[in-house]
């Protein structure tokens, strides 16, 4: 199925982390933490400049896999988390790529369940890594079944 596909990756994607997109960012998840949109507390902070929520990397693009398709119906959200290296400051631009990290199967009551890991990276200009964001996708039997993986 997708084990082929495991270390393959995206090409990186030039995202800028702009202003008013964390502001509206922020505003939906219902944060008002002035970090993210007041510009004197971000200038007084120790980062000496606003940043971005912790998810706001949901928004950038990735790029494409070549070869990863994936149902459009009947995805199973597992799991996700983010790890970060220091946070996203307002205004930079972070180049993005997405990469299979892993492929693999477990029985479960209602037959076979298959995880693939992807991996989403952000880096600076100096291609240092910023965050990566970990998800796991889980395909049932009768998904995969149904599109014949």
């Amino acid at each position: 199925m997708y084990k082929e596909l495991i270390g393959k990756q995206s090409n990186k994607i030039r995202n800028t982390v702009e202003r008013q997109s964390v502001k509206r960012f922020a505003e939906s998840i219902g944060d008002p933490h002035p970090i993210f949109t007041d510009e004197t507390v971000g200038r007084q902070s120790r980062y000496g400049n606003n940043i971005a929520p912790p998810t706001f990397p949901r928004v950038f693009d990735y790029g494409e896999i070549e070869g990863l398709n994936l149902p459009e119906k009947g995805l199973i959200h597992g799991e996700q988390t983010y790890h970060y290296n220091r946070p996203l400051l307002v205004g930079e631009d972070i180049y993005c790529y997405a990469k299979v990290e892993n492929f693999y199967e477990k029985k479960g009551k209602d037959g076979r369940m298959f995880f693939l890991e992807v991996v989403h990276y952000g880096e600076d200009s100096e291609e240092n890594i910023i965050f990566k964001e970990k998800m796991t996708i889980i395909l049932t039997e009768a998904v995969r079944k149904a599109k014949t993986i």
